[in-house]
C-alpha cells in the first residue's frame, strides 16, 4: 500500500471528497445520557449510538417521523410523477431530488413496485402515491385543482426557460429512452421541453427533472429562509 502522498494515485473526479470526515454525520451525544436534549423528536437509540444518515444538521439525531412531521409544515406546492413500466433505475434518484427540493408528493405511474436504489432512502421522508395509469394519476391532480405538465420534446411543447410555471403543478417524466407514453402525453395539460445545445437528443430522465424542479424553486421558493440549506 503506498504510504506517501507522492504515491498515492490520482483520484478519480467521482472519489470521496480527500480531506472530508471519514465517517458520515455524528458519534453519540457528548457527555452522555445525563446531557441528551429534551423533546419528543430525539431518538434515544441516536443519541446513545451515534447519527450516520445522510441528513441536514438540523435532523440530527430526530427519528424520521419528526423529520417527516417538519417537513409536512413546509412541503413546497409542486408534485413530481414518473412513469414506471420497465422499473427504470433512474426513479429512485428522482425522488432523491423531489426530496432535496421539498416537493409536495412523488407520483409513481404504472408498475407498483419500483427501484429504489437512487433513492437512498429519501422515499422514507416523501409522500410517494402510486397511480395503475396516467389517467388515475390525471384523475387525482384534477380532483385537487394541480394541472399535469409533462417533459417531452414535443412540437409545441413550451420552454421551460421563459415560461411561468404555476405554483401548484405536478411534473410529468418518462422512461428513459422512450420519454413519455402515448398514454401520459394524453393526460397532460401541456408540455414543456428544457433546451440543449449538443448533438444528443436528450438528456437523461432524472437530469431533466432536476432541471425542471430546480426552475420551480428559482421561481416560486422563498430562498432568504433559512430551510434553504447550501451546504
Amino acid at each position: 500500500m503506498p504510504d506517501t502522498d507522492a504515491e498515492q494515485p490520482e483520484r478519480a473526479p467521482y472519489d470521496p471528497m480527500p480531506h472530508g470526515p471519514a465517517e458520515v454525520g455524528v458519534g453519540p451525544w457528548p457527555g452522555g445520557r445525563a446531557a441528551w436534549p429534551s423533546g419528543e423528536e430525539y431518538d434515544e437509540q441516536l443519541l446513545a449510538e451515534g447519527d450516520r444518515r445522510n441528513v441536514v444538521d438540523r435532523y440530527r439525531y430526530w427519528t424520521m417521523e419528526a423529520i417527516v412531521a417538519d417537513l409536512d409544515t413546509r412541503r413546497h406546492d409542486f408534485h413530481v410523477a414518473i412513469e414506471n413500466w420497465q422499473h427504470d433505475f433512474n426513479i429512485g434518484t428522482v425522488v432523491r431530488s423531489a426530496n432535496a427540493f421539498l416537493a409536495a408528493e412523488v407520483h409513481i405511474v404504472g408498475n407498483r413496485r419500483w427501484n429504489r436504489r437512487g433513492a437512498m432512502v429519501t422515499d422514507r421522508y416523501q409522500h410517494v402515491r402510486h397511480h395503475p395509469t396516467p389517467a388515475d394519476l390525471a384523475d387525482y391532480l384534477g380532483e385537487r385543482g394541480i394541472p399535469l405538465l409533462g417533459i417531452d420534446n414535443l412540437p409545441g411543447s413550451a420552454h421551460l426557460e421563459t415560461m411561468t410555471i404555476p405554483r401548484k403543478v405536478c411534473f410529468l417524466f418518462g422512461q428513459e429512452g422512450p420519454g413519455l407514453s402515448e398514454a401520459a402525453r394524453s393526460a397532460c395539460d401541456g408540455t414543456f421541453s428544457i433546451a440543449q445545445f449538443g448533438s444528443t437528443r436528450s438528456i437523461n430522465a432524472s437530469a431533466a427533472a432536476a432541471i425542471a424542479m430546480h426552475a420551480w424553486i428559482v421561481q416560486h421558493a422563498d430562498l432568504s429562509a433559512d430551510h434553504a440549506w447550501r451546504g
